[in-house]
């Protein structure tokens, strides 16, 4: 090789070294950018929310502590007090997470340990089309199944009740706790159970004193999720709800959960009464909030 094809060679090894090196740089960039993008987002949404929802405190003169524990939301009157609805969200969400959990996490360890892999292939992607249903057909759902069922074996007039709430939202967390906990069942290594098969222990006693405890972490943050999913559901509240503002003294009373209020009156509220309803998603992200933080702290446990 002469000296001028050498020099060609080299010109284009450092074309192509400059071409790769910008496409790294412009990939890097980009990545860079949507990332802000997501976090200049989120600041912006909890920004405006925090800015309207403080003002009636900050500038208008109004109690936090009376619109947290007050009891009577008529906006014409100017009382604004959202301790019932407080009350029928942690109520329901509650009663959802003791149906839910349960059937959620056997069905997790059924489809992970127990059933065929000719079935799990059928019902595991069944269990995931859930998730992708809208929330208002679960609410339609409800409404003409669930509604009607209570009425006619509890004897309510409406229907629409905590009761109606809880097994909705129940039904609706299964895809979430299923999904994620099988996936955390599916992780724990085959030598767990096979040193436990191995000492004697029955394959539904491995699963329990084994399996299960390795993956709690991972249970625990499709628990964690599964919550959230409750607590911030909407469409389908307000149809089985019956949006009364009353606190709950029993399972069939009609309730008015947070989610529900704030999506009843936002299209028509104004002045004070808009920023109430911002006030009342401040509380609702703050619910939220906690809950990704105890999701963080049993993700980073796990991992220690």
């Amino acid at each position: 090789m002469n000296i001028q094809d050498k020099n060609e060679l080299e010109q284009q090894i450092s074309k192509g070294n400059k071409r790769k090196y910008f496409l790294e740089s412009l990939s890097s960039k980009i990545f860079l950018a949507c990332a802000l993008l997501s976090v200049v987002s989120l600041l912006l949404i909890v920004g405006f929310v925090f800015y309207k929802g403080s003002n009636p405190f900050i500038t208008g003169g109004y109690s936090f502590f009376d619109f947290l524990f007050g009891n009577d939301w008529v906006p014409s009157e100017d009382k604004f007090g959202i301790f019932p609805m407080i009350v029928a969200s942690i109520y329901a969400t509650i009663g959802a997470l003791i149906i839910g959990v349960p059937i959620g996490l056997l069905t997790a360890i059924f489809l992970a340990e127990i059933a065929p892999k000719s079935v799990a292939k059928i019902v595991s992607p069944a269990i995931q089309l859930l998730a992708g249903i809208p929330s208002v057909l679960y609410g339609i759902f409800g409404l003409a199944i669930i509604v009607p069922f209570l009425q006619n074996n509890l004897g309510l007039a409406r229907g629409q009740s905590l009761i109606a709430v809880i097994l909705v939202l129940a039904i609706m967390m299964l895809p979430t706790i299923v999904t994620v906990a099988e996936t955390a069942i599916r992780a724990v290594p085959k030598t767990y159970r096979e040193g436990s098969l191995a000492l004697g222990v029955s394959q539904i006693g491995t699963i329990f004193k084994v399996v299960v405890p390795a993956a709690k972490s991972g249970i625990m943050a499709a628990i964690v999720l599964g919550l959230g999913r409750a607590l911030g559901e909407t469409m389908a509240v307000i149809l089985v709800a019956g949006n009364s503002l009353i606190i709950p003294t029993s399972l069939t009373d009609s309730v008015r959960p947070l989610t529900t209020n704030i999506a009843l009156e936002m299209g028509y509220a104004a002045g004070t009464h808009q920023e109430m309803l911002f006030a009342t998603g401040i509380v609702l992200f703050s619910f939220i909030l906690i809950l990704n933080f105890v999701l963080a702290r049993i993700t980073a446990k796990g991992a220690q």
